[in-house]
């Protein structure tokens, strides 16, 4: 399905200038985005793949992860084709680094409106639709016509993103988008330019405003890969940085996998992960988390004030310790998060 796109600026001569991302795609007509799935037909920006999920399924919100948004609850989790990096470890790449597509074929994924995912929700209990997978601010009209309807039933929404999207983007969906968990990949831009096709300050500019401005809940994931983004300095660094932004703000330090293009890199050591955890901890953030590896002790989330355990993880094992959600049971700290 099509869908016209919702942020576009004309320009001369039939070319059309897609304001969804932070790559400004300058298009002429027959051209298609960065994304893959934007396209100028007939002078015309559409989306090209509105309404067709490559994936839908219904996972735990642990996974995105989210760790501090309505703990154990199940999210209908969509995504489709495209993607506006072109990172060489992406564990989705048949999905997100899909190109060789065109939007006459039969398949684009399944047919799934917005309408029918909200009734999925009502229908199944469901309270959160994730946009995941893939690049959710590439489909940025599916999921957005997707979290309007979803929010006026009750049904809460959350992104899980390279943070590229543009300022416009962001400020469109705010109103509907309850949460986000935003991959900084890395605190350098050489590695984003040569890694990812993308730039770094963009992210750090939309993590600072989303934080800092609007009512989105936002944890972020760095994904530690030996040799490119996890030497000491540039740990102390993103952890400083992200503290100065906001000290209540999770910070998941994953360990890497060879995937994709990236064969060259051994799994992420324990030595890397407990180096980010350490230095998150120093730089003042209250939660450090670490993930894709099996450690109780550092999923679990633990009150800043008094370190009382209040909610216990163990891969998708997730046990709630408190009376009352979002308050220390021994010495009454609020813990930041979307509880109910």
């Amino acid at each position: 399905m099509r869908k016209e796109a919702y942020l576009v600026r004309p320009l001369s001569k039939g070319a059309v200038q897609c304001r969804t991302c932070e790559h400004f795609c300058a298009l002429k007509p027959g051209e298609t985005g960065i994304c893959g799935v934007h396209r100028n037909i007939g002078g015309t920006l559409y989306l090209v793949v509105y309404g067709e999920a490559i994936a839908v399924h219904v996972d735990p919100i642990e996974k995105k992860p989210l760790f501090h948004f309505l703990p154990r609850a199940g999210a209908l989790s969509i995504g489709t084709y495209g993607c506006n990096f072109r990172c060489p470890f992406c564990q989705n790449w048949q999905m997100s680094q899909e190109r060789d597509f065109d939007d006459t074929r039969a398949y684009l994924g399944q047919r799934a409106t917005p309408e029918v995912l909200v009734d999925t929700c009502l229908r199944e209990h469901i309270p959160i639709i994730a946009y995941t997978y893939n690049e959710p601010t590439v489909f940025f009209e599916y999921t957005y016509d997707t979290a309007k309807l979803a929010h006026e039933h009750g049904i809460k929404n959350v992104y899980v993103s390279n943070g590229f999207m543009s300022r416009e983007a962001i400020d469109m969906l705010a109103p509907y988008l309850d949460g986000i968990n935003v991959d900084l990949k890395a605190f350098t831009p050489e590695f984003y330019r040569e890694q990812c096709g993308g730039r770094l300050e963009p992210v750090k500019r939309n993590i600072a405003y989303i934080a800092q401005e609007t009512d989105i809940w936002i944890e972020i994931t760095t994904l530690l890969i030996p040799g490119l983004n996890d030497s000491a300095a540039e740990l102390r660094a993103m952890a400083e940085w992200l503290a100065s932004v906001d000290r209540d703000m999770p910070w998941h330090v994953t360990a890497f996998h060879p995937d994709y293009k990236m064969h060259d890199r051994p799994r992420t050591g324990p030595r890397s992960l407990s180096r980010a955890y350490e230095a998150g901890k120093e730089a003042g953030l209250r939660y450090v988390y670490v993930g894709n590896v099996p450690d109780a002790d550092r999923e679990s989330t633990y009150c800043p004030e008094c370190g009382q355990r209040l909610i216990s993880r163990q891969w998708y094992y997730v046990e709630e310790l408190w009376r009352e959600r979002g308050v220390c049971p021994r010495c009454g700290t609020a813990i930041a998060g979307v509880w109910e």
